[in-house]
């Protein structure tokens, strides 16, 4: 089982209400949250650990876990408020304002550290969860723990707004990185932990020498490539659709680099550091595909597995 560790929020997506105002549509969302329910979509055998309130936003997210096919048994419920996060849409790409003050997603602390179970094989971390104190150095406490016996998977996601002034994100953010077997970054984020005049690459190698066994680097409609092995690289492009909105992309590439991990047998420690060309290849191609599904549609609604014969309808060459 994969457990995905982090945010749970509502997007609360603008929606025109006939006035030449605006409304606001309440949307289960959250970058963890949403590769969770990307991964239960997609057949795998997954689960949820994250602070959720009992209010009713909180009920909401966890009719999606359910719906989705996800295990909602880690989740710590409490009476603390849900987190927000207002959109707003330009030209499809999504900018988040964020209400997050003593949510129950926020206000976890390490020691609410609960036991893993042996059934987890891998664990998945990223978005503002990795962020906001005091959850951040809950979410820290627990790939400090488990990093030895369990796969690390961080998606960096950094929210640069969100950050603020803040002098620890960064160093705790790095050691995080060090502990971790698979780092997906942007090329925003890349930029942003290392901002000089180096290439992408050059800072995707320093990345990795940090102690990840693969950097995944994401270059939004320019596709992705990975970095592994003995200074070996793939590079998958993304496939050309009519993108609606952006909401979720990144979250999808990873539940569907996940999920195609999982299935062909080479999520483990041990099997990700002999992981082939061809292998790796395969995850890129199968995540950016899964994300393309997201994008052409409105808001964070990844694909069912029902739908992934649609993925052969979008082309795509391997260079």
């Amino acid at each position: 089982m994969i457990l995905c560790c982090g945010e749970a929020l509502i997007d609360m997506i603008p929606v025109l209400d006939g006035s030449d105002g605006t409304a606001f549509s309440a949307r289960p969302g959250g970058s963890v949250f949403n590769t969770a329910i990307g991964l239960g979509r997609l057949g795998i055998t997954s689960g949820f650990l994250s602070g959720i309130s009992t209010d009713l936003f909180g009920q909401q997210l966890m009719r999606a876990l359910t719906e989705s096919g996800v295990d909602s048994s880690p989740v710590i419920l409490s009476d603390r408020p849900s987190t927000l996060a207002f959109v707003e849409l330009d030209n499809g790409q999504a900018r988040y304002t964020f209400y997050d003050e003593n949510t129950a997603g926020r206000m976890l602390n390490p020691n609410d550290l609960p036991p893993v179970p042996e059934t987890i094989t891998a664990l998945y971390f990223g978005g503002i969860s990795l962020i906001s104190e005091p959850c951040a150095d809950f979410y820290a406490a627990l790939i400090a723990r488990e990093h030895v016996k369990k796969t690390i998977v961080v998606d960096c996601n950094i929210r640069e707004n969100f950050i603020g002034v803040s002098t620890t994100y960064l160093p705790r953010l790095m050691k995080i990185i060090a502990h971790a077997d698979v780092v997906k970054v942007s090329d925003d984020d890349l930029n942003w932990i290392y901002p000089d005049n180096d290439s992408l690459t050059d800072k995707a190698l320093r990345l990795r020498a940090a102690g990840p066994t693969i950097v995944i680097l994401t270059l939004g409609q320019d596709g992705a490539t990975a970095f592994f092995g003995d200074d070996q690289t793939v590079s998958i492009p993304a496939p050309k659709v009519q993108v609606v909105d952006t909401i979720g992309a990144g979250d999808t590439f990873n539940s569907g680099l996940l999920a195609n991990l999982a299935q062909q047998s080479v999520l483990a420690k041990s099997a990700l550091r002999q992981i082939t060309g061809c292998q790796i290849a395969n995850a890129l191609e199968y995540a950016v595909k899964v994300a393309a599904i997201t994008v052409s549609r409105k808001g964070a609604n990844p694909p069912w597995a029902h739908e992934i014969p649609q993925l052969a309808k979008l082309p795509l060459t391997i260079s």
